[in-house]
């Protein structure tokens, strides 16, 4: 699809890595691009980048004229519908695309697409090894790091693209041959506005997609199943107990598939990580429905390493172990996390992003104690008052210290904050690394600060 954009003009919204992705993309298509920011060059950084390919970047500021002459808007998927951008772009009768969007007109290869409110990365990367177990040259890409307009334009058998629901909310075209939405609950209430208006965002996976195609749900899910029972195409299940025909689930602890009234069995599940068994069997269907041999899935689901801050002991001190699940962000990954521990002291806060915390509550009994820390503090408090002590704390590392003070002997900390990072961290990322260097700390003989 080499020159698609040719002489067009394009206004690309958003300089971090999905709209420094579109305007490469764009600029190699043949586009004249124009990139704007609303941030400044010192936080954008280095943008030479963009300049050598000969896009005009505008940082500081958006206004009207940057759509002078404009063929078309791609905006980043953190630009909010409510953005002045777009308003300015409908009066103009500019059309506004999202990153799947541009991507879906760039892709040559057929793709995979992987959403939901939880465990997105984890089913994303577990697919493509599955499909590269089964000797397909597979491609993750999208929300996991690697921007599906990139990946759109390299030379591969398949993409498995992970999709947020903000980058779903812009695109009338693109069409997963498999489609797989894992589960459903309120996040981001800040950026859609309603849980109604993120489940339709989330719905948006098979938008697209028509009787030939196949779309994964899960059994388990409520709120998601209702979703993914009115796909319009064929639809696979996982669930997390004995599977029917056509779908993938467990018995006696091992992943198993139901294939033409036969189990199929695809081998043993780290149970270990909070959502883990429910993403392997998403994985496993999907996988399926694209017609990987069943020996290739257990392959591939064995083979797979998860990625960082997503349950794993960081420390082990005095019989205390320090389970770092950053990536927890909302109310429903942080439940998932303190159902798979006992006797533990959580660490939870950060930006609530509208959330309801209360659901919280429903895992104290598996809690002794609580240190709450960030913007969302008080509501933290306020969830877990009354049931078990509760401590406010300035930082990442007092929360630590006061933790393992209060931490039974053996016992665990975990890091599952239910909220956001962006107040006091740059992303989950650091956050998840600033807990693991204070627990180090610990051990090196700074318990006492």
């Amino acid at each position: 699809m080499s020159g698609a954009f040719r002489g067009r003009r394009v206004l690309v919204v958003g300089a971090g890595v999905a709209g420094r992705a579109a305007a490469e993309a764009l600029a190699s298509e043949g586009a004249s691009v124009v990139v704007t920011d609303v941030r400044d060059a010192a936080a954008i950084g280095d943008v030479s980048g963009l300049e050598a390919l000969g896009a005009d970047v505008r940082l500081g500021r958006h206004d009207p004229s940057d759509l002078d002459g404009a063929d078309l808007l791609v905006a980043s998927p953190g630009i909010p519908p409510s953005a002045e951008v777009f308003a300015w772009a409908r009066e103009r009768g500019v059309p506004a695309w999202g990153e799947l969007e541009l991507g879906a007109h760039l892709a040559t290869a057929p793709y995979l697409a992987v959403t939901g409110t939880n465990g997105k990365t984890t089913t994303t990367g577990m697919l493509a090894a599955c499909l590269q177990a089964g000797g397909i040259e597979a491609v993750a890409c999208g929300n996991i790091g690697h921007p599906f307009t990139t990946a759109a334009r390299t030379a591969c058998e398949a993409l498995v693209v992970e999709v947020s629901s903000f980058q779903l909310d812009r695109q009338t075209s693109f069409h997963p041959v498999v489609s797989v939405l894992l589960n459903l609950a309120p996040d981001h209430l800040d950026h859609h506005g309603s849980f109604d208006a993120y489940r339709r965002a989330k719905a948006a996976i098979y938008a697209q997609q028509t009787g030939t195609d196949i779309h994964v749900g899960n059994r388990d899910d409520a709120a998601a199943a209702a979703v993914s029972s009115v796909a319009p195409c064929r639809i696979r299940w996982f669930r997390d107990g004995e599977p029917m025909e056509d779908e993938v689930g467990y018995r006696d602890g091992r992943l198993v598939a139901r294939i033409d009234r036969r189990s199929v069995d695809l081998g043993e599940v780290d149970a270990g990580r909070a959502g883990y068994r429910e993403d392997a069997a998403a994985a496993a269907v999907a996988a399926l429905a694209y017609g990987v041999d069943p020996d290739a899935i257990a392959a591939g689901i064995a083979s797979y390493a998860p990625a960082a801050h997503r349950g794993e002991t960081v420390a082990e001190i005095d019989g205390v172990r320090f389970l770092d699940n950053s990536k927890a962000t909302n109310v429903h990954a942080a439940l998932a996390a303190i159902t798979g521990v006992r006797r533990a002291v959580l660490i939870a806060g950060g930006r609530a992003k509208g959330q309801d915390l209360t659901p919280l509550g429903r895992g104290a009994d598996n809690l002794v104690a609580v240190i709450a820390i960030g913007e969302a503090s008080a509501e933290i408090e306020a969830v877990f008052r009354g049931r078990l002590p509760v401590t406010q704390v300035a930082t990442i590392e007092d929360a630590v210290r006061a933790a393992f003070g209060q931490a039974a002997r053996p016992g665990v900390v975990l890091l599952a904050p239910g909220c956001a990072s962006w107040d006091q961290f740059a992303s989950y990322v650091e956050r998840g690394e600033r807990f693991a260097a204070a627990a180090h700390a610990l051990g090196d003989g700074d318990a006492d600060g």
